[in-house]
């Protein structure tokens, strides 16, 4: 079988084929041969069909059809193999099938075109000396302080308070009651806008502002109206931008009293036994964090200027495959944030959602693919007890999930092998540490509204270091999804 290989475009190889004539007749007589075998014929015994009998009922142009279909599927696969093509997804007829049928003459040559895409040539240019600028992270000197003043907030007992009006810092419980005063019109209850016994803690952004700050001078058994406008941006639309006054009465007031930083309270927030051995933890754990974030910052500036001057012309098949894995991702998350994934994965929304998530595909792709290609140059490897490890440590992940071993063992492989391309970029590139915020930092790539992946706060706190109590902020007017802070 003669192959002549032509490249093209978006790592696609064009293939022209010629079958020869011996093969064609070959294919021809095995279709004709496996039809008579299973024809239903009235008149004749199955498998006993004449040949001229069989042809006229089935039409010479059914049996050419179905011998043409043979030939292509099997001459284009041998002739990946004969020519060793590493083919990625389908091929694709270049040469038309009625073209090729009205061609196709059994005991004569056949020749037709087809495409396939290919593994991409990968050109990383000048890898080995790259020069780049990263943000120095350095820890707040005040981090410690501010963490232990939280949690004193956090840990804090209520004290009920009659002596003055309240103010802000306290924690308050009231009715309240709105109503919407559109200009011009009578007022109208707001739906979902009453609450009874509703505790609100007296702080910037814990509430509409109007209706914290119309609380703040009030005492216990109060009752008055205030005056509120929704901000334009309200998650309520029909609120979004409207007046409205709300009728509050304040039942109960009570006062923060916090704890004392001794040794006490470092036992009850933490393991460590004195305020001092947690002063000194906390102080270690906002350190390492500092430069963990310093060494994500130089290998984040490694990989841009990687693949800045990578230059790769990637195939439509491995685009499709990666657009496929962001949106499975995507699908995982958001069931398990309990979110209706027949609602969103509609018919009509997956090509939009497919459209979107194309920029981010392109750039995930760019950047394995670099980093695969210079580990394969540089010879980097990894050894059994390093993917052992590995593997074991991402089993404990996925504990009760199912999970091919030989799948895990390629994932955390290849895993492993970008870890030591980026290492080797750091110990061969130029870089220079800048302060914090120096350099401005570009959206470039766009993900999809429903798959993009939440990035981490750079001012997390600490793990693990005390009890940390979840604080979620309150907003009206919806009483229904109104959760009151514990004491």
């Amino acid at each position: 079988m003669k192959v002549t290989q032509e490249k093209l475009p978006k790592s696609q190889l064009g293939l022209e084929i010629e079958i020869p004539a011996e093969t064609t007749k070959k294919v021809y007589e095995k279709v004709v041969q496996n039809l008579a075998r299973s024809a239903n014929i009235p008149g004749f015994r199955k498998g006993k069909v004449p040949r001229q009998i069989l042809l006229q009922r089935l039409g010479p142009g059914r049996i050419k059809e179905a011998a043409l279909e043979d030939l292509v599927q099997n001459s284009l696969r041998d002739a990946l193999s004969q020519e060793t093509i590493e083919a990625l997804g389908n091929y694709q007829l270049v040469s038309t099938f009625e073209e090729l049928l009205s061609q196709f003459q059994p005991g004569q040559p056949l020749t037709f075109s087809a495409s396939v895409d290919v593994p991409p040539d990968i050109n990383l240019g000048d890898y080995g000396n790259l020069s780049v600028q990263a943000e120095e992270v350095k820890p707040d000197p005040d981090a410690v302080d501010n963490f232990l003043a939280e949690r004193q907030v956090q840990h804090a007992t209520l004290i009920p308070v009659e002596s003055r009006p309240a103010q802000m810092g306290d924690v308050t419980v009231v009715d309240y009651k709105g109503r919407l005063t559109p200009e011009g019109e009578e007022a109208v209850d707001i739906s979902g806008g009453e609450a009874t016994d509703f505790q609100l803690e007296l702080e910037e952004g814990r509430f509409l502002a109007d209706i914290v700050q119309g609380i703040v001078g009030m005492t216990p058994g109060e009752t008055k109206e205030v005056s509120v406008t929704f901000p334009e941006d309200y998650p309520r639309e029909d609120l979004a931008n409207q007046s409205a006054v709300f009728t509050l009465t304040l039942k109960e007031l009570k006062e923060k009293e916090l704890p004392e930083l001794d040794d006490d309270f470092a036992q009850d927030i933490s393991e460590e036994e004195t305020i001092s051995e947690l002063r000194e933890s906390l102080a270690k754990q906002f350190a390492e964090k500092a430069e963990q974030e310093t060494k994500t910052n130089k290998e984040n500036a490694l990989i841009e200027a990687l693949v800045a001057q990578v230059e790769i012309d990637l195939p439509e098949t491995l685009i499709g495959q990666e657009i496929q894995t962001i949106l499975t991702q995507t699908a995982i998350q958001m069931e398990n944030y309990g979110m209706d994934l027949q609602k969103v994965f509609t018919a009509e929304m997956m090509p939009q959602l497919r459209q979107r998530s194309r920029p981010d595909a392109i750039a995930r792709l760019r950047q394995s693919l670099a980093l695969e290609e210079l580990a394969k140059r540089e010879s980097l490897t990894v050894d059994d007890e390093q993917m052992d490890a590995k593997c074991q440590e991402v089993m404990k992940q996925l504990a009760g999930q199912d999970v091919d071993p030989q799948r895990l063992r390629e994932f955390v492989k290849s895993d492993l092998l970008k870890e030591k391309a980026i290492q080797w970029l750091e110990e061969h590139a130029t870089i220079e540490l800048v302060p914090e915020g120096s350099l401005e930092t570009e959206e470039t790539t766009d993900t999809p509204e429903t798959g993009s992946e939440a990035s981490e706060e750079t001012a997390a706190q600490p793990e693990a270091t005390a009890d940390q109590e979840s604080e979620a902020s309150s907003s009206p007017p919806d009483a229904s999804e109104q959760t009151a802070a514990s004491e």
